[in-house]
């Protein structure tokens, strides 16, 4: 069974950073591409940031670009979302998602497996 599990998710106040990290397991294919997605109230989900398996590739949206950093441990189990100078704006509840490559893995329609979500609040 496939587990995509969020974590690190709170509340900060505009100016502050978190970590948040996210962890798949059951995978079959042993490579996959990670990526994260946010939503927040009454709007879509939007990509936010992606890496590959080997971390030698990572994406990220316009808006979170020099601010958001996207990592993955030396094992490659757990990938990373380091949140610097955060905004009102960057609330919302974060996402976690797997697919084959990066391309794949920025586009909602093509991520194979999500996570539940965890929730960020930036206070202003």
């Amino acid at each position: 069974q496939v587990q995509v599990v969020e974590s690190g998710g709170g509340l900060v106040q505009a100016g502050g950073s978190l970590t948040l990290s996210c962890a798949a397991s059951g995978l079959t294919d042993g490579t996959y591409a990670t990526g994260w997605f946010r939503q927040a109230p009454g709007k879509e989900r939007k990509f936010v940031a992606a890496i590959s398996w080997t971390g030698s590739t990572t994406s990220y949206a316009d808006d979170v670009k020099g601010r958001f950093t996207i990592s993955k441990d030396s094992a490659r189990t757990t990938t990373n979302l380091r949140m610097n100078s955060l905004k009102p704006e960057d609330t919302a509840v974060y996402h976690c998602a797997t697919a084959r490559t990066v391309t794949y893995v920025r586009n909602s329609k093509t991520v194979d497996y999500w996570g539940q979500g965890t929730q960020v609040t930036v206070s202003s």
